[in-house]
């Protein structure tokens, strides 16, 4: 039975990515490997950002300010890190188009550069799943499972499951924005991105408050819920204003 606990636990912080990758990225090679290395850089850098506090570790559980110094030093590394990923990016669709020009093809369609934020996204909020919620859930194929005083409403898997979806959403669809907002120079989507990046990783200090995983979880919901909505409308304004663009090469 705890097998299937794990299993669901798993499902719960990644199935929506797996039909996501499935439905659209798998489609392409160039996605994957986009999603691919973006899990690889980020990863990477939550490694460094683990090895920089090392020396600190461990935190004291009943003190939260460390952990919010360490939430807004892990957001100001990852959205800079996010700078550098899109101007990478960047020059990567300038060869592209050059490449298309050479040999008369289309270049890059408004819908295809989207789904490589996409992609790009998707490996962030993938990365962020695996190192706070999978590496956590070896103990849960086990023949128990594990409660926390400050929490006893849930088991910690499956608190660590939800904060992890949630996340993913942030992360995937936050990418879109955030390149959409860099390639146009919109301020108002760049400064969308880390400022909800970080409201979601401070809400997490909620949990430090005993039940505090029953206010902190929907509100990190909310704030998932509106990243996603903002970026819909943004998808929809962006199509909207090139109709022309919305096709997708191949």
């Amino acid at each position: 039975m705890t097998v299937a606990a794990g299993i669901g636990y798993a499902l719960v912080a990644l199935g929506p990515s797996l039909s996501l990758f499935v439905s659209v990225i798998s489609k392409k090679p160039f996605l994957i490997l986009t999603v691919l290395s973006s899990t690889l850089l980020w990863l990477v850098s939550l490694i460094i950002l683990s090895g920089l506090w090392r020396p600190f570790l461990p935190l004291k559980a009943n003190v939260w300010w460390p952990y919010a110094i360490l939430i807004v030093m892990s957001v100001g590394f990852q959205e800079g890190l996010r700078l550098l990923f899109w101007k990478v990016y960047k020059r990567l669709e300038d060869v592209l188009d050059a490449f298309a020009d050479r040999i008369s093809r289309p270049r890059l369609f408004l819908t295809d550069k989207m789904q490589i934020a996409l992609a790009g996204g998707l490996g962030h909020g993938v990365a962020h799943a695996v190192f706070f919620c999978l590496s956590l859930l070896t103990p849960a194929f086990g023949p128990a499972t594990y409660y926390v005083d400050r929490c006893p409403q849930m088991p910690f898997f499956l608190i660590s499951a939800i904060i992890a979806l949630a996340f993913v959403t942030i992360h995937t669809f936050s990418m879109v924005i955030a390149f959409d907002g860099y390639a146009e120079g919109r301020k108002v989507d760049q400064v969308f991105v880390p400022v909800v990046h970080l409201a979601a990783g401070i809400l997490t200090l909620v949990n430090f408050a005993p039940g505090g995983c029953v206010i902190g979880i929907p509100l990190l919901y909310i704030v998932a819920s509106l990243t996603l909505f903002y970026c819909g409308k943004m998808v929809w304004r962006r199509l909207t204003e090139n109709p022309s663009q919305g096709v997708v090469s191949h």
